[in-house]
Parts: C-alpha cells; sequence; structure tokens
C-alpha cells in the first residue's frame, strides 16, 4: 500500500525533487506492503540542519539526511501508521551532488531511499548491516532508473 507523504518545504534554495518524485522514492523503499504508513519529508536550509544535526547526534554542523523514526509502543502497532520522519538539508545535499559529480535527481532519490530505510529499521553502523543496507539501496536505485550510488568518481 502507498505511504502518505506529508513533504514540508522550509528552505529556500529551490532545486527540490518534485512532490511525485518524493512520493515515488520513498514507496519505493516501503517493506510495509500489509499497511499504509504516514511518513513526513521535510526540506530544510543549513541552519535547521545544524540544529538538528547537533540536538540529535551531536555533531555541529549540518548533514544531509536524518531520519528520526516513531517508536511506537508494541500494544498500538496495529493502530498507528506513523513510520517517522525524514530531514534532508537542501544546500548539503545540493553541494554533494555537484562534488560527487552526481545529478541531483539521482542524489535526491538516493537520500530519500536512505531515509526511509532508516525508518525501517536499516542501518550502516556494523559493516555487514552497512552492506546489507547500501545492497538494498542500489537495488532499489537500479529499478528507478539510477545508477549505483556508490561508484561515484570522486569521493
Amino acid at each position: 500500500m502507498p505511504a502518505i507523504v506529508d513533504i514540508q518545504h522550509q528552505h529556500t534554495q529551490g532545486l527540490v525533487p518534485s512532490n511525485a518524485q518524493v512520493i515515488e522514492w520513498v514507496n519505493a523503499a516501503l517493506e510495509t506492503a500489509d499497511r499504509t504508513v504516514e511518513i513526513s519529508v521535510r526540506f530544510v536550509d543549513e541552519e535547521e540542519g545544524r540544529e538538528l544535526n547537533t540536538t540529535y547526534r551531536k555533531k555541529d554542523k549540518a548533514t544531509n539526511v536524518l531520519s528520526f523514526p516513531f517508536e511506537c509502543p508494541d500494544e498500538l502497532k496495529n493502530e498507528l501508521t506513523l513510520l517517522g520522519d525524514i530531514v534532508l538539508c537542501v544546500p548539503v545535499v545540493l553541494e554533494e551532488a555537484k562534488a560527487q559529480q552526481k545529478t541531483r535527481l539521482a542524489h535526491w532519490a538516493h537520500l530519500l531511499i536512505h531515509g526511509t530505510l532508516h525508518l525501517q529499521g536499516y542501518d550502516h553502523i556494523e559493516a555487514a548491516d552497512a552492506a546489507i543496507m547500501e545492497a538494498r539501496e542500489i537495488e532499489l536505485l537500479q529499478q528507478l532508473g539510477f545508477s549505483n550510488p556508490y561508484l561515484s568518481t570522486t569521493t
């Protein structure tokens, strides 16, 4: 079932994907076909990106994507549909795409899929988990017509 995606624009730069693209990419990464889920996607400027990264990760800089999975009490898992929030820092994503010689759309798609997988419990803290997550990202991106994001010409 497709997700209900609440898209919020709190940035001054353009060059973000269309709402239709955001919804398509989030839905491509969902593994909850048995029920509808709700996800918020928020595009922010560097100031808000830095504030969130400092508050929640103790890193005093803006980062490309942050995911905030909703921690639902077990007794309410069948009643509540909120999966979580994804926050994308527009200037960081645009700079990364340029530095990594990727198209903006390919990088946006990668980070939205990456964030959506995080909301579903994927992580990349341990090498084995990172390999699983990256393989899933590559598979999903290829299904959407994008190349492997980890084969960038620059790092």
